[in-house]
């Protein structure tokens, strides 16, 4: 195991960046699997996983409210953000991608973590919880709660964004970014209120989907994900934007059928990274589920 870190200063303390290496097992013997993430704050550690096509800055807006309280560790997921993808003999499945991040934990000496995700994060986290390796669950948007032909849809917008991000020069990309306009028109797919990204970070994820070399296997992984067992026996939080574009809010109901004890929370005026339209509102419902 390897660990290699590298300060960047907030406004609140430190984000220490770092990558981590570990061993994972496979059918031809154990792979070396390298991950990036950040970590700051201080209390029980909280795992923040993101969605596909997307980097752990997708956190950004809570992890300073998140820190008072956690130990938060962001992580970009394998082949996406700064994180190398899966070697030869790991795919890009959930079964092998819950393993890699049982191996992240023990290589961090996590002990049974609290975990949030977003969207493709959020099954993980699920995936996570039902396999008994984290304390406590929250997901925002989780996948996996789909009709086929819901999934079909989610999987065409994905299609259409990394496409559409492929093709637009850099220089472009900049220049939208520059205007609330501009913002709106890279990210409203995703944000209910774009204008409040920044043009830096609009830049940046836009990149991030451009050139996520784990995405086209992680999606095609995803035609036969569909989450149908409960998570007993730890607290879990499912909560979903009202203005969800990509995975339309009726699937925080069946999530809600299979996990019945869930908690099913409602994000006013939320898009499907609800992290960026409400912040507040978001470290909320992630602090009070992981109590």
């Amino acid at each position: 195991m390897r660990h290699r870190l590298s300060p960047v200063s907030r406004r609140q303390g430190a984000l220490m960046s770092a990558t981590v290496s570990f061993k994972v097992p496979s059918a031809t013997g154990p792979q070396p699997v390298t991950v990036s993430y950040a970590r700051v704050g201080r209390g029980e550690p909280l795992l923040l996983l993101h969605g596909i096509g997307h980097h752990r800055q997708a956190w950004d807006p809570v992890v300073d409210i998140l820190a008072t309280e956690r130990d938060v560790i962001a992580v970009d997921l394998p082949g996406f953000g700064a994180s190398p993808g899966l070697p030869e003999g790991l795919s890009y499945d959930l079964a092998t991608t819950t393993s890699v991040f049982g191996a992240l934990c023990e290589a961090l000496e996590l002990d049974r973590p609290h975990v949030a995700g977003n969207s493709l994060g959020g099954l993980l986290a699920l995936e996570l919880g039902r396999e008994r390796l984290v304390r406590s669950v929250t997901a925002l948007s989780p996948a996996g709660f789909w009709s086929e032909a819901e999934r079909r849809y989610a999987f065409g917008v994905l299609l259409a964004m990394r496409h559409i991000s492929r093709r637009l020069p850099l220089p472009l990309v900049e220049q939208l970014a520059r205007s609330a306009a501009g913002r709106t028109m890279l990210t409203s797919t995703i944000y209910s209120r774009p204008g409040r990204r920044s043009p830096e970070a609009v830049v940046a994820e836009t990149l991030a989907l451009a050139q996520a070399t784990g995405f086209d296997e992680t999606l095609r992984a995803g035609t036969a994900v569909q989450f149908a067992d409960d998570v007993p026996g730890l607290p879990v939080t499912v909560a979903w934007g009202t203005r969800d574009m990509i995975l339309v809010r009726r699937q925080g109901v069946r999530a809600k059928q299979i996990i019945p004890r869930a908690r099913l929370v409602r994000l006013p005026g939320c898009g499907h990274c609800p992290m960026n339209d409400d912040p507040a509102l978001v470290a909320r419902v992630i602090l009070d589920g992981s109590r």
